[in-house]
């Protein structure tokens, strides 16, 4: 789905996805080249993150999903993911003011139970908080795993004695329920692979794959993104 914009920014493409999912990689690789550490590099992806978030809800996209933290990303070094986990509470405790000013609705995608309490209920508070906004739905998936979330999926309708689906009453049972399947999927980074994201929602997704690493993935790098998505003919198998 596409949304046709009147927007002034310039070079604003004139045809906006209705729905943007971003595999946000490239963070360490963008500290290594700058003999910095590793925390560095996902600070300034946090950053990139907040722009482009702002970025998206300007121009038009009505769900925007981001895969910030992956279920193997917890066979990271441990000091490293107590890092991770520490720059989610404090990034989005601070731009949670910046959220309700611009109406963004936040939705989070995976198995919060792997996290500590504390991470937890500020997680669930923030979904809360910002609840009765009517903007962009902002989806962020912490230790999300799309095999994972099927895995659950027919767990659930295996307890409830389901015997007999439709694709409409399984996707009632996933993260992502009553959210649109993404139009566009970016991956930043020059990986050229889905990494366990979205699998079952990226059926008839178009991808866009870029060698920008993430904190340098700005607004032109965005447009490009989109123009490219906008310049093809969607058969959605067909």
């Amino acid at each position: 789905m596409k949304n046709t914009v009147s927007n002034n920014a310039k070079n604003t493409p004139a045809e906006i996805p209705a729905h943007i999912a971003i595999i946000m990689d490239g963070n360490g690789r963008w500290a290594r080249k700058r003999a910095l550490p590793r925390t560095v590099g996902h600070k300034a992806g946090f950053n990139n993150f907040v722009d482009i978030v702002d970025l998206c809800g300007r121009i038009g996209v009505s769900y925007l999903t981001v895969y910030a933290f992956s279920t193997e990303n917890w066979k990271r070094e441990k000091s490293e993911v107590n890092d991770l986990i520490r720059l989610m509470n404090s990034g989005i405790k601070e731009y949670m003011p910046e959220m309700q000013r611009n109406n963004v609705k936040l939705r989070i995608l995976g198995d919060l139970l792997m996290f500590d309490v504390n991470s937890r209920t500020m997680l669930e508070n923030s979904v809360k908080t910002l609840s009765g906004n009517t903007g962009m739905l902002l989806s962020i998936c912490l230790s999300y795993g799309g095999r994972q979330e099927i895995i659950q999926a027919v767990n659930r309708l295996l307890d409830e004695g389901k015997r007999e689906i439709s694709e409409s009453d399984f996707e009632g049972y996933l993260y992502t329920s009553g959210i649109p399947d993404p139009d566009l999927i970016i991956r930043t980074s020059g990986e050229i692979r889905i990494s366990n994201f979205l699998l079952w929602q990226s059926a008839y997704s178009e991808y866009y794959f870029t060698d920008v690493l993430w904190p340098d993935f700005n607004k032109e790098e965005l447009f490009k993104a989109i123009e490219s998505f906008a310049a093809r003919k969607r058969r959605f198998g067909r």
